[in-house]
């Protein structure tokens, strides 16, 4: 089976940085794409950063110019730089990935990690 496992998440102060991680392990034949969504209390789940299947990069206009996603196409892991964070970045992040799998070829299949909890406080 294939698995998606974010980590990097955790306190900081205002104006400070983290960088996530999203893994995916299992029996992987391609990514298609990877993305990063996130889900803080009162707030309806939004689109961080993504790669899109022609590799273009999006981001969420509330992002831009802080966050930048990248990733590592041999150790199937995106990353997810979070430069001069705000409290209102608050929330549980997830990854997300359209993944082709070796056991079915002719099918893509969505999958979610678990998410990692990101607090911007002082």
């Amino acid at each position: 089976q294939v698995q998606l496992v974010e980590s990097g998440g955790g306190l900081v102060q205002p104006g400070g940085s983290l960088r996530l991680s999203c893994a995916a392990s299992g029996s992987i034949f391609s990514i298609n794409s990877m993305g990063w969504y996130r889900k803080a209390p009162g707030k309806q789940r939004e689109l961080v950063a993504a790669f899109t299947f022609g590799g273009d990069k999006n981001y969420a206009d509330s992002v831009k110019g802080r966050f930048t996603i990248s990733r590592d196409d041999h150790k199937n892991t995106a990353y997810l730089q979070m430069n001069s964070l705000k409290p209102e970045d608050t929330a549980i992040y997830y990854c997300n990935a359209d993944i082709q799998s070796d056991s079915d070829l002719l099918s893509l299949y969505n999958y979610w990690g678990q998410g990692t909890q990101v607090t911007v406080s002082s």
